[in-house]
């Protein structure tokens, strides 16, 4: 079952000032543990990375091994049928593996309550910085690491920068730091979210995940 839950953020500016607009978020959250939900969501991006390209060569596929090493019989030998058997060196392997696709479905009301259910355990991290994708006109590092200690957002934890529209001076003015990782509203996933320390949003982007992930 599930309840519904209001969030409120006051918006800040690049010199970390509280704006006089609010920002809302409405969620729909599980009334009890969504952990299950998590670790659903959680299995299927890491399959999602798997290649599945590995392979091993059977019996049969191993060149070699035609004609029959020895009689059957006479020498005092154990019988061989064939020197590319899986017991000779050079052999096939027996039950090896084989490429394959692994994928967990998930249906998408489960992705976005697992998402919402997320958002909101993670409430007292989240900062919204207004107008962060069009406002930082300059693409020095440096101009970003001064709007970050202006909103007090410690950078040597991992840091979620989620935005509506990647802007070129935003991507060059965050791609060197390492412990920042900038994606779209729309590309928001569980993986990220449980890997961030502290969220940086923008109003446009709160707007997109209203959108897309609640009802």
């Amino acid at each position: 079952m599930t309840v519904q839950k209001f969030i409120k953020y006051t918006p800040l500016d690049f010199t970390g000032k509280a704006l006089d607009s609010t920002a809302e978020l409405q969620l729909s959250v599980l009334e009890k543990s969504g952990n299950y939900l998590l670790h659903k969501d959680l299995l299927r991006h890491y399959n999602s990375q798997r290649q599945g390209t590995v392979s091993t060569k059977t019996r049969s596929e191993v060149r070699g091994g035609g004609r029959k090493p020895w009689r059957q019989k006479g020498t005092g030998r154990a019988r061989a049928g064939s020197n590319r058997s899986p017991l000779w060196k050079g052999g096939g392997v027996i039950f090896g593996p084989k490429p394959k696709t692994v994928s967990i479905k998930v249906n998408k009301k489960e992705r976005r309550l697992a998402l919402q259910t997320l958002l909101y355990n993670k409430k007292n991290n989240i900062l919204v910085i207004e107008n962060l994708e069009n406002g930082l006109t300059d693409s020095k590092t440096k101009s970003f690491l001064d709007i970050c200690k202006n909103c007090s957002v410690n950078l040597d934890q991992k840091v979620l920068i989620v935005v509506a529209e990647k802007t070129v001076p935003l991507k060059l003015a965050t791609q060197n730091l390492k412990t920042v990782e900038l994606i779209l509203a729309s590309n928001l996933n569980t993986f990220s979210l449980l890997n961030a320390k502290q969220i940086l949003l923008t109003p446009l982007a709160l707007t997109t995940i209203k959108e897309i992930y609640c009802d």
